[in-house]
């Protein structure tokens, strides 16, 4: 097994059918030049049938067939050994798709809890009374409408193969209970002993097979000699069963007459009763999707239904899970792992801890991780990553979102603001969006989970024997306790709680009590106790441990609440400024303090902390690609033109607006949110127009449902969506003049050049930072993607390798020369690429510097330092200095880069006394020396910045090829 390999930069790929391991193959020679040395890959297990995304594993033993063989994938691996690069693979121990595709959920269905894979997966087999479901059973909702209806139309077909038995529900197969066969057999027997006559063989092998389900265990059964010989014997009565059905004609027309029966489709009146008792038998009850929400009893990814919590606390679960990851990681394919979800895991530091031990091959072991792991944790506002988590960091939403702080006026974000309330009408604060979409998911979406806890909560209280409060009081506590609780989760494991915490929950209690004053103060005391474990001394272990396991259960509930509340709800619902409703964003809104110092101590901490944590500004998750946000950020620059193109377009587009309901659409709100998404990723081609506006109407549906507000997912209006796009329609239409248009682009025209800047300002921070910088597929290049699936929509590789083959051909010239052409052509992209390859080339060749060196907050001083952010890398004689301009608007005109003593005037860069004096441009090869003093070193900016817009300086040493450049 390979050991601890820290990638130098990592680059994200999108596997599925469309893009397999053979093509990835094909790009590690490409992703070498470009400076990367780990790729980054989406889930690579067995997938359901046409998966896009990976998540939705059906069987984790196994790689996904729609990528290539496995020989395919030793391809990859041998090519990427052949660069000297590593493999990071995403895995996704939370759950599993519920498909007729997953032989294991299939085994539940089939045998219940008798299943050996029962225990894998989250399954309430006991579930509280008011839920209606009954014991020992799964509540599977996947009707399209009530149970009656499916069965009256004739959409539960009965069916017969050599697996046995079987339900189907369009495309959806369900296996049937074994012992629930004699139910259909023994339907009209009399008469094949009749038919059957003087074949007395067959008949006597009929009888013996009813006479073996008659003896089969239940599916219910417990005890160990039972549940193995349930298992040996179904599997003979269903051969069995398909041999009779194989070679007697006389057998096979009375079991497809009686499959008929029990379908219907006879003149046999009692023949859909006999199909419902059929069911009423099986491990499972069938419901209409959106009953079953508030009935539930499994655990879920979210709230889709279709993904099934897994049990990875269960030794043989966790064990059969990562079965092939860690045959992968023996082999030393797999250099690194990505953990999907860590918080919607039962216990995500028990979990790691197994991860880690198995990944060092079974030698015990604590501290520092002895694999690449890296967990994607969405952290909160300064919250941290847990100290003790045996990992080497996260996947990088907290740096995305400090990073991206760096670029937003604080003054012009609150003038932002007031433009945002005067044209809404919104009265509302951010954190009081996220509390009350909290609050409406936890009733719509998560029902059956709420119902479960509060009637455990109940019992809770019952353990004093005081009950103060009703079930209904305890649960609606609950509710407002976890809408104010400002992180994803809290990590008790045992009855001690953790000052961290115990300050989340009490902070989440008291900001109850403010917003909701008429709430119960017995049933809050009640809910602050038992989440603080405030247990009684006298409590034997089994009332502690009731206590205990309440809040765990809690715990995975909050994170689920925090990702439907905040991510797919109050992100879009508050459009003040959209580039700041990103994942990781937190529940309280733009923090006023962020900004270069706010920046300074992150990268600090995170090079103390979590040197090799992963640094992203765009993934697969993200709401905006970075180039979007770098654009959208260029509004606080411009607050008051922003203000001005709001109320103008406004009137422009007012008679576009439909009536639904006697109120125009889109209303305020959403008009905000059009005309900032289009300013964010208007294309930069006009060819690429009409597809762009597809994209844009697909975006809209899928932002106002999220909303909830209008339209949803569980409750979409057809008519505000039709009136939605075609507002989008008409306000991008070209077939007459279109003065909103017009003058929409004169002002995008400006926010694009700017935005382009900021992304390189943020592309080089990134590379530069602590950390390792992790690129999403295809945004070397310009990228302006919407949330998925737009930013899963294929990339031009061969472009890709085309421009960048070229750039390293022309960086072998004059590189004053070559900056300044690209600068002049910034539209198509080259110059983010020239910069990304430059400042990862020489990040890889100085790799021990920005793993391990010092960091360096550097300030700038004059009439244009404050709008420079600076910081130095030290390791010995190795030093590296990056500044980056910010608020460009202020800098330059457009298309005017910000470059030369015109712009930086008096600006300097104060640097350290123990600095070199001699440094060389990694992007145009000129020379730099400081001025001053052994005490007072200095840059001036009119130098830094005299040939390009961002800064990435190496030392040189006296007599060094470089220094007599």
């Amino acid at each position: 097994m390979a050991g601890l390999r820290i990638p130098v930069a990592t680059y994200r790929l999108q596997f599925n059918r469309g893009f397999r391991f053979a093509d990835a193959k094909a790009l590690v020679p490409y992703l070498h030049e470009l400076g990367i040395t780990d790729i980054y890959a989406s889930p690579i297990f067995k997938a359901r049938a046409g998966s896009t995304h990976g998540y939705d594993v059906v069987d984790p033993t196994r790689l996904n067939p729609e990528l290539g063989t496995e020989e395919k994938f030793n391809a990859l691996v041998r090519e990427l050994k052949r660069y000297r690069m590593g493999l990071l693979v995403d895995i996704v121990p939370n759950h599993m798709a519920a498909s007729s595709e997953n032989q294991w959920w299939m085994d539940v269905l089939e045998n219940g809890p008798s299943s050996p894979y029962a225990s894998y997966f989250d399954i309430d087999w006991h579930p509280e009374p008011t839920s209606g479901v009954a014991e020992n059973t799964v509540l599977l909702p996947i009707l399209g409408g009530p149970y009656r209806s499916a069965l009256q139309n004739q959409e539960l077909i009965l069916g017969l193969d050599e697996e046995g038995l079987f339900l189907r529900y369009h495309a959806v197969r369900l296996p049937l209970d074994p012992k629930s066969y004699r139910i259909l057999l023994t339907y009209r027997l009399e008469r094949l002993k009749q038919s059957l006559g003087q074949d007395a063989g067959a008949l006597q092998e009929f009888a013996q097979l009813i006479a073996s389900i008659e003896r089969l265990p239940v599916h219910t059964a417990a005890n160990a000699a039972d549940v193995e010989a349930r298992r040996r014997d179904k599997e003979v009565i269903k051969q069995r069963l398909w041999r009779l059905h194989s070679t007697s004609p006389k057998i096979r027309e009375f079991i497809d007459e009686n499959v008929s029966i029990f379908n219907g489709r006879t003149k046999d009146p009692r023949g859909l009763p006999l199909l419902d008792q059929l069911l009423v038998d099986q491990t499972y009850r069938l419901t209409y999707w959106r009953d079953g929400i508030g009935r539930i009893n499994y655990r879920r990814f979210f709230d889709i239904s279709d993904l099934i919590g897994i049990r990875v606390e269960d030794r043989e679960g966790f064990e059969a899970v990562h079965s092939l990851a860690f045959r992968l990681v023996q082999e030393g394919k797999v250099t690194g792992l990505r953990i999907d979800h860590i918080d919607g895991l039962h216990d995500p530091l028990n979990y790691l801890r197994q991860l880690q031990n198995r990944l060092r091959e079974g030698r015990p072991g604590k501290g520092a991780p002895s694999f690449y792991v890296v967990v994607e944790k969405i952290l909160a506002r300064d919250e941290c990553l847990p100290q003790d988590w045996p990992v080497c960091g996260s996947t990088g939403y907290d740096s995305l979102n400090t990073l991206n702080s760096l670029f937003v006026d604080v003054q012009g974000l609150k003038a932002l603001d007031t433009t945002y309330r005067r044209f809404t009408g919104s009265r509302l604060d951010f954190a009081a969006v996220v509390y009350e979409s909290k609050k409406r998911v936890i009733h719509e979406l998560f029902a059956a989970e709420l119902r479960t806890l509060g009637h455990n909560l109940g019992r809770l209280a019952e353990d004093e024997h005081s009950r103060g409060s009703s079930v209904e009081e305890l649960a609606q506590a609950l509710v407002e306790v976890t809408a104010c609780l400002p992180v994803y989760r809290t990590y008790i494991r045992g009855l001690e709680v953790a000052k961290r915490d115990r300050f989340y929950i009490e902070g989440a209690v008291q900001e109850a009590r403010r917003r909701d004053p008429g709430a119960s103060a017995a049933a809050l005391d009640f809910v602050r106790r038992v989440l603080l474990l405030d247990l009684p001394a006298s409590w034997v272990a089994e009332q502690r441990e009731r206590w205990r396991w309440f809040v765990m259960r809690w715990q995975q509930f909050t994170g689920s609440v925090m990702a439907k509340g905040l991510e797919d709800t109050a992100l879009y619902r508050h459009n003040q400024l959209i580039s700041l409703n990103e994942v990781g964003s937190g529940s309280e809104g733009f923090d006023p303090s962020a900004g270069v110092e706010r920046f300074h101590r992150h990268n600090q901490r995170t090079l103390q902390r979590w040197p090799c944590t992963m640094n992203a500004t765009s993934t697969h998750d993200s709401k905006r690609s970075e180039d979007v946000r770098a654009r959208l950020n260029v509004l606080s620059e411009l607050s008051a033109a922003w203000a001005r193109c709001l109320r103008r377009w406004a009137r422009l587009n007012r008679d576009r607006k439909g009536l639904v309901d006697g109120q125009p659409v889109p209303g305020p709100n959403e008009e905000v949110l059009v005309y900032q998404t289009l300013v964010g990723a208007w294309p930069l081609r006009p060819e690429e127009v009409p597809e762009f506006r597809e994209r844009l109407k697909a975006y809209m549906i899928k932002a106002a449902r999220e909303a909830k507000v209008h339209t949803s997912w569980l409750h979409p209006d057809e008519a505000y969506e039709k009136a939605l796009t075609t507002f989008v329609e008409a306000c991008l239409d070209t077939s007459s003049p279109n003065e909103f248009l017009d003058d929409f682009l004169r002002f995008q025209g400006r926010i694009a050049y700017y935005g382009a800047l900021n992304s390189l300002a943020q592309v080089l921070l990134k590379i530069t930072s602590p950390g390792v910088p992790d690129f999403y597929q295809g945004t070397e290049l310009w990228d302006f993607s919407l949330v998925d699936p737009d930013n899963r929509r294929p990339v031009d590789f061969s472009k890709r390798t085309q421009i960048l083959s070229e750039l390293k051909r022309l960086a072998a010239g004059d590189l004053v020369r070559l900056v300044r052409g690209l600068l002049a052509r910034w539209q198509d992209g080259r110059v983010k690429m020239y910069l990304t390859s430059r400042a990862l080339d020489f990040r890889r060749a100085h790799a021990r510097l920005f793993e391990a060196g010092s960091y360096l907050p550097l300030s700038a001083s004059g009439q244009t330092g404050e709008r420079v952010m600076a910081f130095a890398r030290g390791l010995r004689d190795d030093w590296t200095l990056v500044a980056v301009p910010r608020l460009f608007s202020g800098l330059c005109a457009p298309g005017r880069p910000p470059i030369g003593g015109r712009v930086w005037k008096d600006g300097v860069v104060s640097l350290p006394p123990e600095a070199p004096d001699r440094w060389l441009n990694v992007f145009t090869a000129e020379s730099l020396r400081t001025f001053g003093g052994p005490r007072s070193r200095a840059m001036h900016l009119c130098e830094v910045f005299r040939g390009f817009p961002v800064a990435l300086l190496m030392s040189v040493t006296r007599g060094s090829a470089s220094s007599r450049r």
